[in-house]
C-alpha cells in the first residue's frame, strides 16, 4: 500500500496528515516529509495517523530520530487519532511514554 503524506497549516500549528501503511518502503517518504519541519526552531507540529491502519519499527524509527531533531531545534511535535492497533506498538515499545499522543482511537481494527 500507498503512503501519502500532506501538509496543513492551522493557526500557527503545521498538521501532516498521513494515510496508508508505514513500513520500510514507505517510511523514507515520511521521514522526508516531516524531519525539515522538526529542524525548524520552535516548529509545533501535530501528525494526525487517523488513516494509518499499519506501522513497523521502521515508521517507529522515523517518529524517534523527529523526537531527537525537536530536542535539538526546540521544536515540538504531537501524534493525535492514533488507531488502536498503532497505538499498541507505541505502548509495548514504550514511546507512549516520551512521544506525546493526543488521542488514541480506541477500538475498530482490532
Amino acid at each position: 500500500m500507498n503512503l501519502s503524506v500532506n501538509v496543513q497549516e492551522d493557526s500557527n500549528v503545521k498538521v501532516l496528515e498521513v494515510s496508508g501503511e508505514i513500513d520500510a518502503y514507505t517510511a523514507p517518504e515520511l521521514k522526508e516529509t516531516l524531519m525539515p519541519l522538526m529542524r525548524e526552531s520552535g516548529n509545533e507540529i501535530e501528525v494526525d495517523l487517523e488513516n494509518v491502519q499499519y506501522m513497523d519499527s521502521t515508521g517507529l524509527g522515523v517518529f524517534v530520530s523527529a523526537l531527537k531533531a525537536s530536542k535539538e531545534s526546540g521544536s515540538h511535535y504531537t501524534l493525535k487519532n492514533v488507531q488502536n492497533r498503532v497505538f499498541r506498538i507505541f505502548e509495548i515499545t514504550g514511546l507512549s511514554e516520551i512521544i506525546e499522543i493526543k488521542a488514541a482511537i480506541r477500538g475498530g481494527n482490532e
